[in-house]
């Protein structure tokens, strides 16, 4: 029984296949949705991650605790007679929705935990 991590960046998603590169040896794995679940929403394209194998099959992967990823779309935030932390839904650049704060707007930069998928602060890039 042999089990080890890898470095791996990755590439694409294509049909609920995410497609991932070693960089050392260019060998390419596909992971499914049955694998990554909620995960793959914090998934970004060139990025590199740490994908954990058994038998030579890969079977997990580790996220960083955050990731910066960009809102894509947002509604305005409407100011109005009410308590403070009031937040919207936002698109992020991978598919994920998640709350915000009324201040972020549409092309803005946030942090997001990849264990809760809560929104954590906006970020510059």
């Amino acid at each position: 029984i042999t089990k080890f991590g890898r470095k791996m960046q990755y590439l694409y998603e294509n049909a609920g296949e995410y497609t991932f590169m070693d960089s050392e040896t260019f060998d390419q794995h596909a992971l499914g949705v049955d694998i990554l679940g909620d995960q793959r929403l914090y998934l970004k394209e060139n990025e590199e991650y740490q994908i954990l194998f058994f038998e030579r099959q890969p079977i997990s992967i580790e996220l960083p605790a955050s990731v910066i990823l960009k809102i894509v779309e947002s509604e305005p935030g409407v100011k109005g007679d009410s308590v403070s932390n009031l937040t919207k839904t936002a698109k992020l650049e991978t598919g994920a929705e998640i709350k915000v704060p009324l201040f972020v707007e549409e092309g803005n930069h946030v942090k997001v935990d990849t264990r809760t998928g809560q929104y954590i602060e906006r970020a510059s890039v």
